[in-house]
């Protein structure tokens, strides 16, 4: 499954089902609705979460693992949501590489209004902060963002008047918890990058053999 960070709309949260390690989301939305059937996937604040439930809303179940990974514990009724269904083969990609699957989260720390910008800055631990690269792609509740300045501790997107009005970056407050996934493309490059690790090889050299070899 694949997303771009192009947000298609904002959905609410209407209703939350808590388990002792689990969620079940209600999000009232339109735009994302149409065209989707049950086990569809819909990235929900960056997060790629199966559509259980259609009506007026859709139900999506959300698993323990999200929760300890996501910003998804700050949920509550009325929390404004972003939202973008899976991209279509024949869709535009207008936005990055976003498979939906967050590497953490990270707080803003500060907001600053540039000409027709709005600055977000970002704090993040080293295990994310590692893939944040100056010009790279960034996804911050599931929106594609240019990362603009990178420091040891965190970073800064410049967001156009565009996307912070059709998104939830205009409901964000310095404190705020986020979503962040960093480009998948430097995660494989990493990967590729690391020497083979090799299963060591057994010999086959009894003590049996030895023996009969006269040794």
């Amino acid at each position: 499954m694949m997303f771009t960070g192009i947000v298609e709309e904002t959905g609410v949260i209407s209703r939350i089902d808590r388990g002792e390690h689990s969620a079940v989301l209600n999000i009232r939305a339109k735009t994302v609705l149409e065209g989707t059937e049950t086990g569809d996937s819909i990235a929900v604040n960056g997060i790629c979460l199966t559509v259980t439930n259609l009506g007026e809303s859709f139900c999506a179940d959300v698993m323990h693992e999200t929760l300890n990974r996501s910003a998804f514990a700050g949920l509550s009724v009325g929390s404004t949501v972003n939202l973008e269904r899976a991209m279509r083969a024949d869709g535009r990609f207008g936005g990055h590489i976003v498979s939906g699957h967050v590497d953490g989260t990270g707080s803003i720390t500060d907001i600053r209004r540039d000409d027709n910008a709005v600055w977000y800055t970002v704090s993040a631990a080293g295990e994310v902060m590692r893939y944040i690269v100056e010009k790279g792609s960034v996804t911050i509740d599931g929106i594609s963002l240019t990362v603009a300045k990178v420091s040891n501790t965190g970073f800064s997107v410049s967001a156009i008047p565009h996307t912070v009005k059709y998104t939830n970056l205009c409901l964000r407050k310095k404190g705020d918890m986020v979503n962040i996934e960093t480009d998948i493309i430097g995660r494989y490059v990493e990967k590729l990058m690391q020497p083979a690790v090799q299963e060591e090889k057994k010999s086959t050299l009894t003590k049996e053999m030895l023996s009969y070899y006269g040794f």
